[in-house]
């Protein structure tokens, strides 16, 4: 199945929507950023989801859908590329959307953002060692202080800017793929054909505005 294009394109499909899924989670878990308490709820929440031997596993299954679906993209644009080696001399008209043309380099620029985000966030929320400048320890539990890194990073206007621009073009990979991934697995029939398309637009309009909200929140707030 996986040698074949067209297993290849259900490995990007299924890989795809559980990353959607994932997305949507763990935009609900962020949202605790904006609750007025000096980010205790959201430290609170990072410590569960850090030291969980559930989410732990989880985190592998999660770790392994993302690279499956960036190798199955490199893979797929190759093969494509090599299918077409020269470009055509005469364009012809085409009702494919630019996200549609442009999802290797809306990838792979997902991609880069993604390793800075890790880096940023994740890594130190589990394995940097505590210290000034980097993350402090907030009680005897080991609580990282997460949340005065994320408003310490978004403080900052270019890295806010940055974050901003790799949201629009999350979406843009998102409005795209969601219907993409339907399609390939067969479900895009024409009865709710229209329905798959609003709920990819609402999705990738709603998810990515919520991420992009937090830089802009604490960009704003740190001008006070």
């Amino acid at each position: 199945m996986l040698s074949s294009s067209l297993g290849r394109k259900v490995v990007m499909a299924l890989t795809g929507l559980f990353l959607v899924m994932f997305l949507l989670v763990h935009l609900s878990g962020n949202l605790l950023l904006f609750k007025e308490d000096g980010g205790a709820a959201f430290n609170a929440y990072a410590h569960f989801m850090s030291t969980s031997p559930i989410i732990r596993v989880l985190e592998i299954g999660l770790f392994a859908g993302i690279i499956f679906h960036f190798l199955e993209g490199v893979s797929l644009l190759r093969k494509n590329q090599q299918a077409r080696p020269t470009r055509y001399a005469v364009k012809s008209p085409s009702s494919a959307t630019w996200a549609s043309r442009s999802m290797g380099l809306l990838g792979g620029t997902i991609t880069i953002f993604l390793v800075i985000h890790l880096a940023d966030f994740f890594y130190k929320s589990k394995f940097a060692t505590p210290e000034p400048g980097v993350i402090s320890v907030i009680d005897a539990e080991g609580t990282r202080d997460l949340y005065a890194v994320v408003r310490e990073a978004f403080a900052v206007g270019w890295y806010s800017a940055v974050y901003v621009a790799c949201m629009v073009g999350l979406a843009l990979h998102l409005f795209h793929g969601f219907q993409s991934a339907f399609q390939t697995l067969g479900l895009s029939h024409r009865g709710y054909a229209l329905l798959v398309r609003r709920i990819g637009l609402l999705y990738a309009i709603v998810v990515p505005l919520g991420f992009a909200s937090m830089p802009v929140y604490f960009f704003l707030k740190s001008l006070n």
